[in-house]
């Protein structure tokens, strides 16, 4: 592995311990803050929000002066707001760390631009999903602990606790390389510049964005109906973040090396089940399992990274992931705000309504496989 790739894995290593601390709780520390689930699922879309308007300018900016000091300012940036989120005083100031947070979400793209230039003799895809697959694995340890801590002490400690660890990942992560050579399967390419007249790119935007939708919706007040309908504790809780963390390693370091598209579908798929679960589980064993699978919602959006690599000039790689990010962004910014709509009128809802979006969009994208494929077949029999 290229010395560089190694660092940027181990510093994400480091940060998923970290973010694994607090992430799944924070529902619940909003909850405690006095916020109720539209409130929250406010909150996640102004996240969103910081997000998506963050994510083109940052990809346009790494493709014109490099990517590695758009991803160093992001740590930065990240180890401040968990800070701000450990002392904050009351709900306005923890707000403002948490939104200050999702802009850290700005970092997908010069990362795994970064990523994509130092990965050696690795598939675009492999590089990605191994760094990404690194991460949850250290966001495996994190729920567990934090969880703990937040029985004992109660959830602020939980951010302290975090900062620190995001010190480590910080220092780590400036130890990467100032300049790099471009790879070099890069230095020749088939695909023309000009990205905004890419219709096969913008097309496959639009698709990434309703998939992302369909596959995040159950997700962000899952925390609160484990606790509030299920009556699970906070270490129970964060038992099952961490077979969250797990999943979504596996479901990386396992199908990483899969076709793009492949690997696009098969976490859909995991998602799916996880609704399914969901809607019929009773135990935390079964919730468990269910959030195992949820790892399905990562490993889609490493695979759209490498479908749209495939689709642009090697010259506006940052941008495309930037304007991939900023589709995902969308359906961070909007599905929060259905599920909290639902979560009030009926928390069950959330899983029912999302398995039927998630199947409609499965069949959707394989039709769209299918497809493309017979274009490849036809194209292949006219040269004989």
């Amino acid at each position: 592995m290229n010395r560089n790739l190694f660092l940027v894995a181990l510093s994400l290593f480091i940060w998923g311990i970290g973010e694994g601390l607090f992430i799944y709780f924070q529902p619940l520390y909003l909850q405690e803050w006095g916020s109720d689930p539209l409130m929250i699922g406010g909150i996640y879309s102004a996240m969103g929000i910081a997000m998506a308007l963050a994510q083109i300018p940052s990809g346009y900016f790494s493709d014109r002066f490099g990517s590695r000091s758009f991803m160093l300012s992001t740590w930065v940036l990240g180890t401040i707001a968990t800070w701000i989120m450990a002392i904050a005083w009351s709900l306005p100031t923890f707000v403002i760390g948490v939104v200050l947070y999702g802009l850290t979400g700005f970092v997908v793209a010069p990362m795994n631009s970064y990523i994509t230039s130092v990965r050696g003799n690795m598939s675009i895809g492999r590089a990605i999903t191994l760094c990404s697959g690194l991460f949850n694995l250290g966001a495996v340890v994190g729920p567990v602990t934090g969880g703990f801590i937040a029985d004992k002490f109660g959830f602020k400690i939980i951010y302290t606790f975090a900062g620190v660890l995001f010190l480590i990942s910080t220092i780590i992560i400036f130890l990467t390389a100032k300049k790099t050579e471009p790879h070099h399967a890069d230095q020749v390419s088939g695909q023309p510049k000009g990205i905004f007249t890419n219709y096969r790119f913008l097309a496959f935007l639009i698709l990434t964005a309703i998939t992302m939708f369909a596959v995040y919706l159950p997700q962000p007040l899952t925390p609160n109906f484990l606790q509030n309908q299920q009556q699970l504790s906070r270490t129970t809780i964060g038992i099952l973040g961490a077979m969250g963390s797990l999943g979504n390693a596996v479901a990386m370091l396992v199908f990483g090396n899969l076709n793009a598209f492949t690997g696009f579908i098969i976490g859909q798929v995991w998602v799916l089940i996880f609704t399914a679960i969901y809607l019929k589980g009773n135990s935390a064993i079964w919730f468990g399992l269910g959030y195992f699978f949820m790892g399905g919602y990562r490993l889609c959006r490493s695979m759209v990274l490498a479908v749209s690599r495939s689709l642009v000039h090697p010259g506006q790689t940052g941008m495309a992931f930037g304007m991939i990010e900023t589709a995902n962004s969308v359906a961070v910014i909007t599905a929060p705000i259905l599920a909290g709509v639902l979560y009030n009128k009926a928390p069950y809802s959330m899983y029912s309504v999302s398995g039927w979006l998630i199947t409609a969009v499965i069949l959707f994208n394989l039709l769209i496989l299918y497809t493309i494929q017979r274009k490849k077949n036809a194209k292949h029999e006219s040269a004989y």
